[in-house]
């Protein structure tokens, strides 16, 4: 029998857990109430009702060896302190590397986790 796991939010946790879910055998279904992944790190140009933002300058504070995934390595050419606009391509290339947005529900708003 497979199990179900239910994972809010298509950030940076979010798809590192959906990738952990399928390395354990389990059946991962995440809910996204936005239209793309990224969480925090995705701009937008106008708010989103109940979402925090980043500022169209916002750079990374860390270093892209203690940001990057364990498994997915930031690629060389990035800068070592990097614009938001780079993080969120990373971001993408993960997601796109480990074929994880197939597990993903976007523009979710209500989550009835009942019955599942």
């Amino acid at each position: 029998m497979v199990r179900s796991v239910a994972i809010i939010g298509a950030g940076v946790s979010g798809l590192a857990s959906i990738k952990s879910c399928l390395e354990e055998g389990l059946e991962p279904t995440c809910f996204e109430k936005s239209d793309d992944i990224g969480g925090l790190w995705r701009f937008t140009e106008s708010p989103e009702e109940c979402r925090a933002s980043i500022y169209p300058s916002v750079f990374t504070n860390s270093c892209k060896e203690m940001m990057c995934y364990p498994d997915f390595p930031f690629p060389e050419d990035f800068p070592n302190y990097m614009h938001n606009t780079k993080l969120q391509e990373y971001i993408k290339m993960y997601a796109k590397h480990f074929d994880l947005v197939k597990y993903i529900q976007f523009k979710v708003r209500n989550y009835n986790l009942t019955n599942r």
